[in-house]
């Protein structure tokens, strides 16, 4: 009898809790650039998360990329 994985399936919610959570260890007094949208402090990129505006999902995106990377190995020599 074959097994049954289940898949369970992540929120939008609990992804930008990650994010957040992810972007509080960013050092202080450090400004991190968004392409053309401007250079942007921890706390600030953490309000645009929170706030799901343009910036905020790009971070979101850009986290998301990340992580499929290391999962992926593509960032370990893997």
């Amino acid at each position: 009898m074959a097994k049954k994985v289940l898949q369970e399936k992540i929120t939008d919610e609990e992804i930008r809790k990650l994010v957040v959570e992810r972007l509080k260890t960013f050092p202080s007094g450090k400004k991190i650039s968004i392409g053309s949208e401007g250079n942007f402090s921890k706390e600030e990129l953490i309000n645009h998360v929170e706030s799901e505006d343009r910036v905020g999902r790009k971070i979101i995106e850009i986290q998301l990329t990340y992580l499929q990377s290391l999962k992926e190995g593509i960032l370990t020599d893997e």
